[in-house]
This record gives structure tokens, C-alpha cells and sequence, in this order.
């Protein structure tokens, strides 16, 4: 497994905590964006079939998450979280000059990539979307509600194998209690602006989801990423996967596809 690094930056709301898997042999940077309620710390294994095949990663702890600053998952404007991902993008691009630089977002990090992608595309060189919330998203209209529910997540929507949801739910750095009002709304918002914020051109995009996938379905994402996709899009869709395919029976499977991916447009 490749080793990990910490380090950490004054970010747009707070300190944010940055994972790293540094490679100095390294012919392309991987940043990602991991979603909702969770932390980077969960993506030690994608990082290590990244950094096999020539990458060298990072990711933050996005602000109200993991190790980073800010009450739990409570973000007001996700134009901060943008910021804050640009910003260990830029770094980590910094360090190795000249290199091509690929994002890869999971969930609500997809959202956030999708987003990246629209306000920064001009300085990646390819989009990697897994399970991403586009379109709509249905704990939106909680929003609304009179009162938010607190309701434990069903782990066995993550994964078809079980010791995914056992080790959520045993994890102290993810977040285990209701939404939040303001990041519902902020979830809103976002979603909006990309719906309306233009499509990505000629930036190479790989959509990868799970058929199964109960807590982002699939037909409100594809009507996301339909009002988004550019001209070298390319998506896989995997029958019985539920919602975290790098944490899937599969994972191997759809790993090898996203470096299958980053191979093609990237070299």
C-alpha cells in the first residue's frame, strides 16, 4: 500500500486537513474529492492502484469533514469547498511541474468536481465522476421540511460486501447524524449552478456508477450529467454495484477501468 502524507493550509472558512500519497516517479497528479459526511482517509486504497500505475495523489478533508476545521458537515456555499480543492490542486501541480492533472470525485465530491470542472477546466486534463449527485437530489427537499429526520444511514446501500458498512459505521471521522439545513440548501444551490453552468467541452469525463446505486439514482444523475457532458465522454455503468464502486465486490474491476481511462486520454 502506498504510504500516506499529511499536511494541511488556512483554507477559505478553517484549516484544511490534506491527505497525500506522494510518488516521485509520477507522470500524472491525482486529486480527489471525497462526499458527503466521509473522509479522505477512506480512499488509501484508490490511491495506491493510482499511484501504481504512475500518479502521485492528494485529497482534502473538505471543510466541516475528517480532520479539517468547521462544524460537522456544515458547508453554507460550496464555491468555498471549490476554492479549497483548487487550492490543494494547485499546490500539489506545483511540486510537479509540467505534469498533467486528472480529478476524481465520489458522490457529493463528484458534484463538486463536476462544478471544478466548469469554473477550472482549463487546468485539468481529464474528470473522473463516480456516483456523482447531478442533477437532483432527493434529501434536497429536506430542506423544507419542518423537521429533518434523524435517521441512521443504511450501510448495505454502500456495498454489496458487508465489511464496507461495518467499518462506516465504526469510523469516528465520519459523520453519523442528520443533515444540516444550511448544507441541504447549499446542495441546492450547487447542483443549480452546474445544471446551468455550461458543459465541459472537450475535457475527457468517465462516469462510473453502480446500477444498484439506492442513495444517488441513477436516472437523476444521468440527467445531470446529460446537461454537462462534453465531446470525449465516456461512461460504466455496473450491474448489482451499489453506491460506493471503489468500495465494491467489483472494486478491482472499476479501478482498472478508471486507469484504463487515464491511460487512453491521458497519454
Amino acid at each position: 500500500m502506498a504510504e500516506a502524507g499529511a499536511w494541511e493550509f488556512d483554507g477559505t472558512r478553517g484549516r484544511i486537513a490534506v491527505r497525500d500519497w506522494a510518488n516521485p516517479e509520477a507522470w500524472y497528479v491525482a486529486v480527489l474529492v471525497h462526499g458527503y459526511g466521509e473522509h479522505i482517509g477512506r480512499y488509501d486504497h484508490v490511491a495506491d492502484a493510482l499511484v501504481r500505475d504512475g500518479a502521485t495523489v492528494c485529497g482534502p478533508d473538505h471543510i466541516g469533514h475528517g480532520r479539517s476545521d468547521g462544524d460537522r458537515v456544515l458547508v453554507e456555499d460550496f464555491a468555498d469547498v471549490v476554492a479549497d480543492v483548487h487550492t490543494t490542486l494547485t499546490r500539489t501541480a506545483a511540486a510537479y511541474p509540467g505534469l498533467p492533472v486528472v480529478l476524481i470525485g465520489h458522490s457529493m465530491g463528484g458534484m463538486i468536481a463536476a462544478r471544478y470542472a466548469q469554473v477550472h477546466g482549463s487546468g485539468l486534463a481529464a474528470l473522473v465522476l463516480s456516483g456523482p449527485v447531478l442533477g437532483s437530489w432527493a434529501p434536497v427537499a429536506l430542506a423544507d421540511a419542518e423537521v429533518i429526520p434523524d435517521e441512521p444511514l443504511d450501510v448495505s446501500t454502500l456495498s454489496r460486501d458487508p465489511e464496507v458498512g461495518r467499518a462506516y459505521d465504526a469510523d469516528p471521522l465520519i459523520w453519523h447524524g442528520p443533515f444540516k439545513r444550511p448544507m441541504l440548501r447549499a446542495i441546492g444551490r450547487c447542483l443549480d449552478e452546474i445544471n446551468f453552468g455550461g458543459r465541459l467541452g472537450a475535457l475527457p469525463t468517465l462516469w462510473v456508477h453502480g446500477e444498484d446505486d439506492a442513495l444517488v439514482p441513477l436516472p437523476a444523475t444521468r440527467a445531470g450529467i446529460e446537461r454537462i457532458r462534453g465531446d470525449d465522454f465516456t461512461e460504466r455503468l455496473y450491474p448489482g454495484a451499489r453506491h460506493e464502486v471503489f468500495n465494491e465486490t467489483n472494486s478491482a474491476e472499476v479501478l482498472g477501468d478508471v486507469v484504463a481511462f487515464l491511460g487512453r486520454v491521458l497519454r
